[in-house]
């Protein structure tokens, strides 16, 4: 995928200041270590969302849950959902994962786990199916998207428009999915920019940031160092060049502290974190496998809202950010500068 055009990135009004935002990819548990599978269904993880929620809202976040067909499909977890909505400080947004996503269809191949390889149609009957589901369990209609494993495709944002999304966040900055037939994103940065027909969708990367002497040809370097076994850790380890994203899944607390230094320094408005609903109970990820891991998870939570706190950073919500990209500037066909 190339890099946006200048034209389309958005400048955010001014009053909007530092901001962040928090989306949960609220998902079925399955085994990492193997291809997605149809029938794993299982959404136990869900009953410990609204704890952690309440965690994350005394802590002064907004999150963003991105609620996938296995959940809105259980009447239990969609409960639980929609009293953490009737709590405030939550929001719904829409997360496909194609493989336990109706309609059904076998003809993709590898590359079919990632929803914008699939034909225009299929796509389209899968969010569908999903933004139908989730009206109907939630009684909302979701207005923000991610495709799953971050698959988003040539179709994709033009059918998001169609069907009313205002935002989507299925870009993972600085990352790259070839090697199983998934996008590549090593050219797209952190800023939101615009894209579908006439920029009506927002899209809002997950936020990477380089670090180290070397981060202004971050990209590069760590390009060059995944050749050599072990190559990208060596460069981190001498703080040459670290790729930090915002989460708390294998990402160390001192490394994101200094990456939330480093982007607003380079005047980066508006960060996207995110993590993994499975994370929040022991076992079901490779992030969280034991309770010391848990401790952790919370730890960094501590430690990153602190660092985005002394930086000016304040929680942002879905809506507050789908209202400000309106106001915001955006030049396109109408003639309005970055």
């Amino acid at each position: 995928m190339p890099a946006p055009a200048a034209d389309a990135l958005v400048r955010w009004p001014e009053d909007f200041g530092r901001r962040f935002t928090l989306f949960v990819d609220t998902e079925e548990e399955f085994d990492w270590s193997r291809p997605p599978a149809r029938d794993a269904r299982q959404v136990s993880a869900v009953a410990a969302l609204p704890v952690a929620h309440r965690r994350l809202r005394s802590m002064g976040v907004e999150a963003t849950y991105m609620v996938d067909h296995p959940v809105v499909a259980d009447a239990r977890a969609a409960a639980l959902i929609s009293g953490m909505l009737g709590e405030g400080g939550a929001a719904i947004g829409a997360q496909l994962h194609p493989w336990v996503n109706p309609p059904f269809w076998d003809g993709a191949g590898p590359g079919g786990t990632y929803p914008g390889n699939l034909p225009r149609s299929v796509e389209a009957a899968k969010i569908d199916v999903l933004t139908g589901a989730i009206e109907r369990a939630l009684g909302r209609q979701p207005r923000a998207y991610r495709a799953g494993r971050y698959g988003i495709g040539p179709s994709t944002a033009a059918l998001l428009v169609e069907r009313g999304y205002r935002l989507d966040s299925s870009v993972r900055a600085r990352y790259d999915y070839r090697r199983d037939g998934g996008p590549d994103f090593r050219a797209v940065g952190s800023r939101a920019y615009r894209t579908g027909p006439d920029g009506a969708l927002v899209e809002l990367p997950l936020t990477t940031v380089f670090t180290g002497r070397w981060r202004g040809a971050g990209g590069h370097w760590h390009g060059l160092a995944g050749r050599v076994p072990h190559g990208r850790g060596l460069l981190a380890r001498l703080r040459l060049v670290n790729r930090v994203a915002l989460t708390p899944e294998d990402m160390p607390a001192g490394d994101v502290v200094e990456a939330v230094r480093i982007a607003a320094g380079e005047g980066l408005a508006l960060l996207n974190l995110s993590f993994h609903s499975p994370s929040l109970v022991p076992g079901h990820t490779p992030y969280v496998r034991d309770a010391g891991d848990l401790a952790r998870f919370w730890r960094w939570w501590d430690v990153v809202l602190d660092a985005l706190d002394a930086a000016d950073y304040r929680s942002a919500s879905v809506d507050e950010v789908i209202a400000a990209a309106g106001r915001a500037r955006y030049r396109g066909s109408r003639g309005a500068g970055l």
